[in-house]
C-alpha cells in the first residue's frame, strides 16, 4: 500500500546538470593552457570528491571545488581575473531560471489530492528554496526536506515524519545512488526515472531484479503506477 510519494527536485523535476556541464566546460576552456579538459574534469572530480563532507552539495561547493582546482593545476599561479570569472560562473547558475522537466508538473497535480507528497532533495538550502519557490510546484508538497545526504536512515525518518513509514512509501528520482537504492533499502519502493545527464559521483548498478524496482522513461507514468501499487495487497 502507498500512501506517500517522495519526489527527488535536481533533475527530477527540473534542470540542473545541464547547467553544471556548461560550467564545466567553461572552467575547461579558463584553464586550458594548464591543463586538457579530460585531466581537468578528473581534477576536479576528485576535489569534489573530497570537498562533500566540507562543503555539501550544489553550486557554492562546486564552485569552491573549481577555484581549488584551478589552484592546483596553474601551481597556485592562477590569475586573480580567472578566479573571478570562475565566481560569476557560480553566481549565473545560483541566478538560472527554473526550466521544469516534462512532465513533472502533471505528475505532482495527478497524485497531490490522493497522496502525501515530500520533496526530498540535497543541496544548498537557499538555493533549493529558491528553485522550488520559483517552480511553481511548492503548493502541491505536504513537506520539503532539504537534507545533507540521502541515505536508508533518511529515508526512514522523512517517511515516518511526513507518512506512514518507508514501507508505505515510495521515492521517485534520476540517481540510482541517491534516490533509489537507499529508498528501496529503507523499505520503501524506488522508482528510477532517467534524465540523461547524471554526475559521475551518483554512478550505480540498477537493481534490476528487486521488487521494489521499477525503472520508468519519464514522469509520466508516475501517477499510473503509483495507483496500480496503491490497491496491491
Amino acid at each position: 500500500m502507498i500512501t506517500t510519494i517522495g519526489f527527488d527536485a535536481d533533475d527530477t523535476l527540473w534542470q540542473n546538470e545541464a547547467y553544471f556541464r556548461l560550467t564545466q566546460e567553461r572552467f575547461a576552456d579558463l584553464l586550458r593552457d594548464h591543463a586538457d579538459p579530460h585531466r581537468l574534469h578528473e581534477r576536479l572530480l576528485a576535489a569534489e570528491r573530497r570537498n562533500i563532507g566540507a562543503y555539501g552539495f550544489g553550486v557554492k561547493g562546486f564552485t569552491l571545488s573549481m577555484i581549488e582546482t584551478a589552484i592546483e593545476v596553474t601551481e597556485g599561479r592562477v590569475p586573480a581575473t580567472v578566479i573571478s570569472e570562475i565566481l560569476g560562473a557560480g553566481r549565473a547558475m545560483l541566478d538560472h531560471p527554473v526550466e521544469i522537466l516534462p512532465h513533472a508538473r502533471e505528475a505532482v497535480e495527478a497524485l497531490a489530492d490522493d497522496f502525501r507528497l515530500v520533496l526530498i532533495t540535497k543541496g544548498d538550502l537557499l538555493h533549493q528554496e529558491r528553485k522550488l519557490a520559483q517552480s511553481g510546484l511548492g503548493d502541491f508538497f505536504d513537506a520539503v526536506e532539504i537534507v545533507s545526504d540521502k541515505t536508508p536512515a533518511t529515508y526512514r525518518q522523512v517517511f515516518a515524519r511526513h507518512g506512514t513509514g518507508a514501507a508505505e512509501s515510495l521515492m521517485a528520482g534520476n540517481s540510482l545512488k541517491s534516490d533509489v537504492i537507499p529508498a528501496i533499502e529503507a523499505g520503501g519502493y524506488g522508482v528510477y526515472v532517467p534524465h540523461g545527464l547524471t554526475w559521475d559521483l551518483e554512478a550505480a548498478d540498477e537493481p534490476a531484479d528487486h521488487p521494489r524496482y521499477v525503472n520508468l522513461p519519464d514522469l509520466g507514468g508516475l501517477p499510473a503506477l503509483v495507483r496500480r501499487l496503491a490497491v496491491t495487497p
